[in-house]
């Protein structure tokens, strides 16, 4: 049933225990875990939490987790992306690759928890916690780094699972920022994330004056205004200085 879904099994007592730890869970606290697989980490989770709910998406497991009658958690069988999410203090999980990038946007849609805790592909979670003008620093980074501190904490081996993935695999938190963006600012900024990385190559006023059918000199008094060089390419600007840009796209000052 593993293989069916893609799954690989997180075995490791010292790594699950790191990864609950890592959630700073307070014992009042509900956590959500996407794809409990075997109960490994959901028993972590429910020896420090007042509570766990556990989205499963493999009949199978959900019903071998509920045999299993671990206290204090409720198992819930659907897709993660399709069944409806409880509110959470933290969410945590050793999460579906092929899906990652979609359940970090649910995860982080509000009401947000106060951390996400994922173990994730290696190199994903390197393009997350990627720095303005790295080589891997894309829209997923800002995307992420807007409403987020993003820590990559440690790697996990291939060994650590059965079986094992064809991929290194690391695990990262997300903290969300407060107090949270407005949602106007947000989804400006998102908009601008998104053009702008669609030609990651291309110098800024080139982007805004296609984006906002502007001129080239109207794109840049609009750069200047946000305080950001009219040649800069978008992979040297953090997710701060996007949102700067949205707001003078919108005609307000920067803070």
């Amino acid at each position: 049933m593993g293989a069916r879904l893609g799954q690989h099994f997180l075995f490791d007592p010292s790594i699950l225990g790191r990864i609950a730890d890592a959630a700073a869970i307070r014992p009042e606290e509900t956590v959500l875990e996407i794809g409990p697989g075997k109960g490994t980490l959901t028993a972590q989770l429910a020896a420090r939490a007042a509570a766990v709910v556990a989205i499963e998406a493999d009949g199978r497991l959900a019903a071998a987790l509920r045999e299993r009658a671990l206290p204090r958690v409720e198992v819930v069988h659907g897709d993660a992306l399709r069944v409806q999410w409880p509110v959470a203090h933290r969410v945590c999980g050793n999460i579906p690759y092929r899906i990652t990038s979609p359940l970090i946007e649910r995860a982080l849609t509000p009401p947000r928890p106060r951390c996400v805790v994922f173990l994730v592909q290696r190199e994903v979670a390197d393009r997350i916690a990627a720095p303005p003008g790295s080589r891997t620093y894309g829209a997923l980074s800002a995307g992420v780094q807007l409403v987020a501190r993003v820590e990559r904490l440690f790697g996990v081996p291939r060994g650590a699972f059965r079986p094992p993935p064809r991929v290194d695999s690391a695990v990262i938190r997300l903290t969300p920022h407060e107090p949270a963006l407005d949602s106007v600012d947000e989804a400006l900024t998102r908009r601008v994330i998104r053009e702008a990385f669609q030609h990651r190559r291309q110098q800024l006023r080139r982007t805004l004056a296609a984006m906002l059918a502007l001129t080239k000199e109207e794109a840049e008094l609009i750069l200047g205004a946000a305080g950001i060089e009219p040649s800069a390419r978008p992979e040297t600007l953090s997710a701060e200085r996007f949102l700067v840009l949205a707001r003078a796209l919108d005609g307000r000052p920067p803070a």
